[in-house]
């Protein structure tokens, strides 16, 4: 297989990959645990972190798998997409992804972090015998 319709297909199915974890998301992200003793209760939204790392992850994943920060953004798009229509009311009424805390945090966290994590540059690595970061790939001026 060429190399353009291989990556062609990569960016593709990125985009499907993120509009998937969009919607299993939508479900995912409600889950919490309760532990309680006499004195007090802790609440962990262990389904929002989950999400939020599982996001941060595979946007990384695609731009280093493909070369391009392409893929990123098409992965954050095809889940945004997801989340965003899920979020909405249905026809019926009926809301996957509500307004409670837990909620806000896996829809503006995951822009966020989303966002972030798309546009880190592909080569983030230190230059062998320094301490630096890369140079730019464009002269700064």
């Amino acid at each position: 297989m060429s190399e353009p319709i291989r990556r062609s297909l990569l960016l593709v199915g990125f985009v499907v990959m993120g509009f998937a974890i969009g919607i299993a998301g939508a479900f995912i992200q409600a889950h919490r645990s309760i532990f309680s003793t006499s004195d007090f209760v802790v609440i962990v939204p262990w389904g929002t972190a989950l999400l939020l790392v599982v996001i941060v992850m595979v946007t990384r994943l695609a731009t280093l798998a493909t070369g391009t920060r392409w893929a990123g953004w098409l992965f954050f798009t095809g889940w945004l997409a997801a989340t965003v229509l899920l979020a909405a009311d249905s026809p019926s009424g009926d809301l996957a992804i509500s307004s409670g805390a837990r909620q806000v945090v896996y829809l503006f966290g995951g822009i966020v972090l989303g966002a972030t994590a798309a546009t880190l540059p592909v080569d983030f690595s230190v230059r062998k015998g320094t301490n630096r970061l890369p140079r730019p790939s464009v002269p700064l001026e």
